[in-house]
């Protein structure tokens, strides 16, 4: 995507005030004003777009979009997949979903459409269809906002028919199908692949295989969703850039799936800020940012923030004076080309209506967020070379989707609190700390040009996963892992024999116990192996007593604990293997062979 400019603005709505055009009119000239040269347009406008079925209405997008042409300010147009009028939902009720307990939904809430349903699928396409031939050649327009946050799932019949097609396309016979699933375990067997439905509480919840593969399938059908949007505005001629907008920690689907099939990454960021200390928010919205940025390894966009306070957390802070600034350089920082909001003006009812924005119910610029909105603005303008720059990383830390589902569903050694995204970005935290740039990347992901790859707790090593990792370290790269990793295989079945199955040569161990721990219990380890004076520098035990990242704010995870005096950063040869309960356990053993002492410069707590 070719900017001359750091993307400023955000979601603006104007169909919200069609009936006040005195306001549609000063909106743009404090847009003007705030410095603000983007705005995102038919995110949820698709009751106004088409209010009767094959009726279209542009006339109004028509009027905003030439309004903002004339002020300079460039569009963001969205298709309104993301929210349906309710005139499908009345003739075409299969749009609407059905949960895991095969209840169909009413008409309501915003994510509320089947992404199989012919029916959705041919009315989406049609108005793409009509946007792109009317926009898709203009100018102005520089990048499809496609649908809005992606997200949920489907029970219905069609989805069930679907699921049981893309297993068979997966597995080929049922026999090796029971096989992956490992079926067998209490008699649950299939005899046809007609047998199969997803996972409900009300039946099948048991076989492991079945859930990941669910989870799989449903991000694999969100993602073939997401190709028929963009062809139908290819079809229609439009060869502008797509994006969807990515979600913060979002645990429903694959971004690196979804990511091949778009031009841009975008995400919405709503950190918690005021909350906890502001160095452990902003590090984990560091990490989201270079998550984001590795999905594509070049610059993404910042679609979505909030320039005040949200509606929805749980508590909904005010920015503190300043708090927007460095929100929107830390984005800047990481490698976004954008700093957007939502939104443009503060609606006036329904489920937003105290979600902040630029310009909010008083509607004056004397507000202490409209000027700092405007500050931020300045600031951009005067920055906008470093619009399309990139970032070098020698370092990758590890997070993958699959191995999280597949982790937190297997029902052991704990079934509560196994703080996986806890324990990467402890290891991304360590190595920022450090000052290194830092790739979030997935099992599946390149390692070559990295000098050190982090795998915390890759409980589930897919096929060729342990063989890169070996192929990685004769090239000379430095490969360090944790407790609980390559235990199963991409169907979740256990691997017979030593684990982590195929390193363990490499890593000089071996896993022979799992021990889950109660909070606030602690255990002590001693390796008969490596009491030797020589071999073994210190041994400590961490409790559990607060499963958080603050546990171990200052602890460098390659064995740094807090309150201690200074360490040696641990030798890495071949392979360093730390055992450890994700900062809120019991047991940490820290090996550093005598002959490479020193290698590394000392660290010291803060």
């Amino acid at each position: 995507m070719d900017l001359d400019k750091v993307l400023y603005g955000g979601d603006y709505n104007p169909e919200q005030w069609l009936d006040r055009p005195d306001i549609l009119e000063e909106d743009i000239a404090m847009m003007q004003e705030a410095h603000i040269n983007t705005v995102t347009l038919g995110v949820f406008s698709w009751s106004t777009l088409e209010p009767e079925e094959g009726k279209y209405n542009f006339g109004w997008l028509d009027t905003i979009m030439d309004r903002l042409d004339q002020a300079g300010i460039s569009v963001i147009l969205a298709t309104p997949s993301g929210a349906r009028p309710q005139w499908m939902a009345e003739k075409y009720p299969e749009v609407l979903r059905v949960n895991e307990r095969r209840e169909r939904a009413h008409y309501g809430y915003r994510h509320n459409h089947c992404y199989t349903s012919p029916i959705y699928r041919q009315k989406v396409r049609a108005i793409n269809m009509e946007l792109a031939k009317r926009y898709g050649k203009r100018k102005q327009v520089i990048l499809w906002h496609i649908s809005n946050e992606y997200g949920g799932e489907c029970h219905c019949p069609l989805c069930q028919e679907a699921f049981r097609n893309w297993v068979k396309d997966k597995y080929k016979t049922v026999e090796a199908l029971n096989q992956a699933w490992s079926t067998t375990f209490w008699s649950h067997t299939y005899q046809s692949f007609d047998q199969v439905e997803s996972p409900s509480p009300l039946g099948e919840t048991t076989l492991h295989g079945l859930n990941l593969d669910w989870k799989r399938f449903v991000s694999e059908q969100t993602g073939d969703f997401i190709a028929e949007e963009i062809k139908a505005i290819r079809d229609a001629g439009s060869d502008i850039p797509t994006t969807i907008n990515m979600m913060h920690d979002f645990y429903g689907l694959n971004y690196h799936q979804l990511a091949k099939l778009i031009d841009v990454v975008s995400w919405d960021t709503y950190p918690t800020w005021h909350k906890e200390p502001e160095i452990l928010t902003a590090t984990d919205n560091g990490f989201w940012h270079d998550f984001m940025r590795s999905l594509k390894n070049q610059p993404y966009l910042m679609m979505e923030s909030c320039p005040s306070s949200t509606n929805w957390q749980s508590v909904s802070k005010l920015k503190r004076p300043g708090m927007l600034d460095a929100q929107s350089m830390q984005a800047i920082a990481h490698g976004s080309d954008s700093v957007l909001y939502f939104q443009i003006r503060q609606s006036r009812g329904a489920s937003e209506k105290f979600h902040g924005a630029v310009i909010d119910h008083y509607g004056g610029r004397d507000t202490r967020v409209f000027k700092e909105v405007t500050k931020v603005g300045e600031e951009l303008g005067a920055i906008r070379e470093l619009v399309g720059s990139t970032t070098h990383a020698d370092v990758a830390v590890i997070y993958d989707i699959e191995n999280r589902w597949a982790m937190e569903d297997a029902q052991g050694p704990r079934n509560k609190g196994l703080h996986y995204v806890e324990a990467v970005q402890k290891s991304y935290y360590a190595f920022r700390k450090l000052g290194l740039n830092v790739d979030v990347i997935n099992m599946d992901h390149a390692f070559k040009g990295y000098k050190i790859l982090a795998a915390p707790m890759a409980y589930m090593f897919r096929e060729g996963f342990a063989e890169r990792v070996r192929d990685f370290v004769a090239q000379g790269g430095i490969f360090i892992t944790t407790y609980h990793s390559g235990i199963v295989d991409a169907t979740d079945r256990c691997y017979l024999g030593a684990t982590p199955a195929g390193l363990t040569d490499l890593l000089g161990l071996r896993q022979t116990e799992i021990d889950g721990l109660y909070d606030g219990e602690t255990n002590q380890l001693v390796p008969e192996d490596f009491c030797k004076p020589d071999l073994i520098r210190e041994q400590v035990s961490v409790p559990v007593d607060r499963c958080d990242q603050r546990a171990c704010a200052d602890d460098l995870w390659h064995g740094f604990l807090p309150g201690t005096a200074g360490c040696d950063f641990p030798a890495l040869w071949h392979g360093l293997w730390l055992l450890y309960w994700g900062g809120c356990g019991a047991v940490m053993l820290r090996r550093s062979l005598q002959a490479y002492r020193g290698t590394f410069p000392r660290v010291q707590a803060v």
